[in-house]
C-alpha cells in the first residue's frame, strides 16, 4: 500500500535529526586520536543541544550520553529525544529513541530501542523498534521482519512490515503484514451537513 500525498512534515522531521545527530557534537579535535577503534575520542554525559534563531528556539536535543569514534567516523547517542519548535514555543515534531548510531561521513543512522517520531502538522505518530535512515537515497525503513505502527487522531491506523518511506517521491509503504483503518471525511458532505444544520436553526428562530 502506497501512499502519494505530502509528506514534507516527515522530510523535515528526518532532514533535522541528521543535522542534529551527525552535527551537533562535530568540533574540532585536532590529530588525537584514541588508539583502539573500540574506544571512544569524546564522551559527552546528560548532553543537551537547542539551536536558536532570532531569539526563538528551532530545535532542541537531548541524550543521555554520546561517544564520538573518529576512526570508525560514528557516533553512538543513548536515551536521546528532540522536539522541532514551530513559531516560537510551539511544537511541531518530536520523537526519540533508546539508542542512535550515526555514520558521520554518510549521514546514515540507525534508530534502535522504542523509536517514536511525531509530526504534529501532519497528524501523525510513528512506532516500532528499530528504523534506518539513508541520507543519500532519503529512505527510511524499518526492515523486512521489523513490525511498524502508524496512527492518526482521526482514528486511522496502520501496522504492517517491510515498511518505508521514500523522501525524495514522497511515497510510503509496507511489504507485508499489512492491516489497520483507514478514516475518510468527505469535505462536501460535511459542508452541507453544516449548511443544513444553519437553516434549521434560522426556521427555529422564525416566530
Amino acid at each position: 500500500m502506497t501512499n502519494r500525498n505530502n509528506r514534507t512534515g516527515r522530510r523535515r522531521i528526518m532532514i533535522l535529526m541528521v543535522g542534529i545527530l551527525a552535527g551537533a557534537c562535530s568540533f574540532d579535535y585536532g590529530e588525537a586520536e584514541s588508539d583502539q577503534g573500540d574506544l571512544p575520542d569524546l564522551v559527552m554525559q546528560e548532553v543537551e543541544y537547542v539551536r536558536v534563531r532570532d531569539g526563538d528556539p528551532l530545535v532542541r536535543f537531548t541524550a543521555e550520553s554520546a561517544a564520538r569514534y573518529e576512526k570508525r567516523q560514528t557516533m553512538e547517542i543513548t536515551n536521546f529525544s528532540f522536539e522541532q519548535f514551530d513559531h516560537g514555543a510551539d511544537i511541531n515534531a518530536q520523537g526519540g529513541a533508546g539508542t542512535a548510531s550515526v555514520e558521520l561521513d554518510s549521514g546514515n543512522i540507525r534508530l534502535r530501542d522504542e523509536v517514536r517520531l511525531e509530526v504534529d502538522s501532519e497528524d501523525i505518530i510513528i512506532e516500532t523498534r528499530s528504523l534506518d535512515w539513508q541520507d543519500q537515497e532519503r529512505l527510511l525503513s524499518g526492515g523486512a521482519s521489523e513490525r511498524v505502527d502508524m496512527r492518526r487522531s482521526d482514528g486511522t491506523n496502520f501496522t504492517g512490515r517491510g515498511f518505508s518511506a521514500n523522501i525524495r517521491n514522497r511515497t510510503w509503504g509496507f511489504s507485508a503484514g499489512i492491516n489497520g483503518t483507514y478514516i475518510w471525511e468527505d469535505e462536501d458532505e460535511n459542508k452541507d451537513k453544516d449548511e443544513d444544520e444553519d437553516e434549521d436553526e434560522d426556521t427555529e428562530e422564525e416566530p
